[in-house]
């Protein structure tokens, strides 16, 4: 069957059905149809808060190049937001202050794959009694502690007020897991 797919400012033609799936305003696409599946909301949730993986970010620059910023990051279950503590001076930034969309990417590298990306607009927050908490957050997930020397450090910055908090507000996420592949691949070599 051939069948049209559209979704914000995308148009696809192929053989595969398309999938939307829209839960409490957190919108999922299955990145890959008819090869793995998309995640369930509790699955995105568990996915995005429960690993130590990069986000990888997308701005464009002043020449309107694309620029690509894998970072650490906090994702709030409770408001489905992601958060990014980067320096006040830094590239993404600059490019966020001209334009305030922003793709997103995590992914897990090993398989069987897993994955979010998607398309959503950046909030730039600059108070420091805003950003504390919320950087705290990030040091701990990738630290472990805010006693570690790096986390010291950074934390330095954001009370000095050098760092801003982006807050991400995802359009939607696109979603791949490649699970039950991997299972049927295994069950064929057995």
């Amino acid at each position: 069957m051939l069948v049209a797919c559209v979704w914000p400012s995308v148009f696809m033609i192929t053989n595969i059905q398309c999938s939307l799936i829209t839960f409490n305003n957190m919108k999922i696409l299955n990145a890959s149809p008819g090869f793995g599946r998309e995640l369930t909301e509790d699955e995105v949730r568990s996915f995005l808060g429960n690993n130590k993986l990069n986000i990888h970010l997308g701005t464009i620059d002043s020449k309107g190049d694309p620029n690509i910023h894998p970072t650490w990051y906090f994702f709030d279950p409770t408001n489905n937001k992601f958060y990014i503590e980067t320096s006040k001076n830094s590239k993404k930034k600059e490019n966020l202050n001209r334009k305030n969309i922003i793709y997103y990417c995590v992914d897990d590298p090993n398989p069987p794959y897993k994955g979010v990306r998607g398309k959503g607009k950046v909030k730039i927050h600059e108070n420091i009694d805003h950003n504390i908490p919320i950087a705290e957050k990030i040091m701990v997930k990738y630290l472990g502690s805010l006693a570690h020397p790096m986390a010291t450090s950074l934390m330095s910055n954001v009370k000095d007020g050098d760092s801003v908090i982006l807050e991400i507000t995802p359009n939607y996420y696109s979603t791949w897991d490649y699970t039950s592949n991997d299972k049927k691949n295994n069950s064929k070599t057995s």
